[in-house]
């Protein structure tokens, strides 16, 4: 984990309330891995108090790309900044994707849970995968970097809840209907909590590996405070928890106790 000033290189605001942010941060982009996340300080001080976890959007040639929603004052604050400006980030965090080569993957992402997946998407194609990416979102509007998904030679499947764009319906549907005639030697998800459970059923009857990585409240970021624990069971059935930042955010989709 490194602790450093990172330099904005870009900020742009490509929805209503969606932004890119590109920081110039070497030693942190030399070790990511997909799944894995940055903790920022938003705001001049203390205030506010706790830092905002992102997820590593993409990484490379010295840079950190971040994908995020503006939500409250922190991540409003951070849309404020301009090229030149510093944020401090700690980071890489958290466990990432298992990678793999020459296989065959599914992904699959509901809303925001396409940041996290893109990198393991570009990633992925470099290791000489054939990667299915399957994209939701409520409408079209939330459907975000298509253009920049299909550049990286994978298979773009999208859904949309309203039909205003592709597949109607949920996207764990969508990927039901390919899984019929289709198989995988793995699957990841990122997304809604109901949309990943549901994606955990599906991998788990047509017995394709997954991992899913979960979308949780932090505080500390290291496991300090066990603000982010998540139920989960080990091979012998026995339930046990874990914290969110750092035992996953990727976790085995087996393992996850869905039911709370």
């Amino acid at each position: 984990m490194q602790k450093l000033e990172a330099e904005v290189v870009a900020s742009i605001r490509i929805g209503s309330d969606i932004c890119l942010l590109r920081l110039k941060a070497p030693a942190i982009a030399a070790t990511a891995r997909p799944g894995q996340f940055v903790h920022l300080r938003c705001g001049e001080g203390l205030d506010p108090l706790l830092r905002r976890p992102l997820s590593i959007h993409d990484s490379g040639d010295g840079e950190l790309t971040l994908f995020y929603q503006v939500k409250g004052r922190g991540t409003a604050w951070l849309s404020r900044q301009h090229p030149g400006s510093k944020v401090d980030l700690l980071g890489p965090l958290g466990r990432g994707f298992t990678l793999v080569s020459g296989r065959r993957l599914a992904l699959v992402a509901g809303g925001l849970g396409m940041a996290p997946l893109f990198f393991l998407a570009r990633q992925a194609r470099e290791l000489g995968n054939e990667v299915d990416f399957f994209y939701g979102a409520r409408n079209s509007r939330g459907l975000h970097r298509l253009e920049a998904l299909e550049d990286l030679g994978i298979r773009l499947f999208i859904a949309t809840d309203d039909g205003s764009a592709g597949f109607r319906g949920p996207v764990t549907a969508l990927w039901e209907k390919q899984l019929k005639d289709n198989h995988y030697d793995r699957a990841y998800a990122c997304g809604p909590r109901p949309a990943l459970a549901a994606f955990a059923r599906l991998a788990a009857a047509a017995a394709v590996p997954a991992e899913v990585s979960l979308e949780e409240r932090m505080a500390c970021g290291f496991g300090a405070c066990r603000g982010c624990v998540t139920a989960l069971r080990d091979s012998r059935g026995e339930k046990y928890y874990e914290n969110v930042c750092t035992g996953g955010p990727v976790f085995d989709a087996a393992a996850v106790c869905w039911e709370g």
